[in-house]
């Protein structure tokens, strides 16, 4: 039976003692609580403080991922964070392909596809981002979009190099905004990229795959969107924030 994942992407927010704070009451109740194992928790926090979270959940259940990665190796790249460097630190996941890095930082298909290429050859577990935005939606063109923009990254992945793969389905219109997609309209996307992945690679590893939904996750919404048969967690930003709401969340 596959775990229900919930990532925290803090994006640019929380300072050195927020992070810590946050992460030491988070463990605290994973403790006391006992949260089963059918449950798998990410925490995404900003590059500064990644080495001290991970010293700080060692030995924990609970996982770390990095937000980005540099695409290239190494170099004359002033403020790039490479693969290599995360990896030195034990940082071993990490999110690529958000709207936000695609919006703000012009990452193309083709930038996210050397990301991907890096990530995979320093052993990373990655955490893809897809999703339209709200014109796309309005023209009907999501299921096209969100097959260019596999078709153009993640599809150029061979089968084994996809086996540990996380897809994360982010209508770009529900991220932060506060509007979310329906249980059904999400449920009928991922169904919609489980059956690209059949398509390409086999029903077998498809099925197995974990696909989450992001876009405006909070503790009144996540239960819903949970129990969709093809949802299989979520990527949770402003919700994550806050300790209380992201362990409703979890709970969900």
């Amino acid at each position: 039976m596959k775990k229900k994942i919930v990532i925290a992407n803090w994006k640019m927010n929380h300072d050195f003692y927020e992070t810590t704070s946050f992460l030491r009451n988070l463990l605290k109740f994973f403790f006391e609580k006992k949260i089963n194992n059918k449950k798998k928790v990410i925490i995404a926090p900003s590059f500064p403080f990644l080495h001290i979270s991970n010293q700080i959940l060692q030995g924990s259940s609970l996982n770390l991922a990095a937000q980005n990665i540099c695409q290239m190796e190494k170099g004359s790249y002033t403020g790039e964070v490479s693969a290599s460097m995360l990896k030195s630190i034990g940082i071993h996941k990490v999110i690529l392909g958000h709207s936000e890095r695609r919006k703000y930082f012009y990452e193309t298909n083709d930038i996210l596809l050397k990301k991907i290429k890096i990530a995979l050859k320093y052993g990373f577990h990655i955490i893809f981002c897809i999703g339209e935005t709200a014109l796309e939606r309005e023209k009907n063109e999501q299921f096209l979009i969100v097959k260019k923009q596999l078709e153009e990254t993640v599809f150029h992945c061979s089968l084994e190099e996809i086996s540990d793969l996380i897809m994360a389905y982010e209508p770009i219109w529900a991220i932060g905004t506060g509007k979310t997609a329906s249980p059904e309209e999400a449920q009928t996307m991922h169904r919609y990229i489980r059956s690209l992945f059949i398509d390409k690679y086999g029903e077998t590893i498809s099925k197995k795959m974990s696909i989450l939904y992001g876009g405006s996750i909070n503790d009144l919404n996540a239960r819903n969107l949970f129990s969709q048969e093809d949802i299989d967690g979520g990527l949770v930003g402003n919700s994550s924030l806050e300790i209380e709401k992201f362990l409703k969340i979890v709970q969900s």
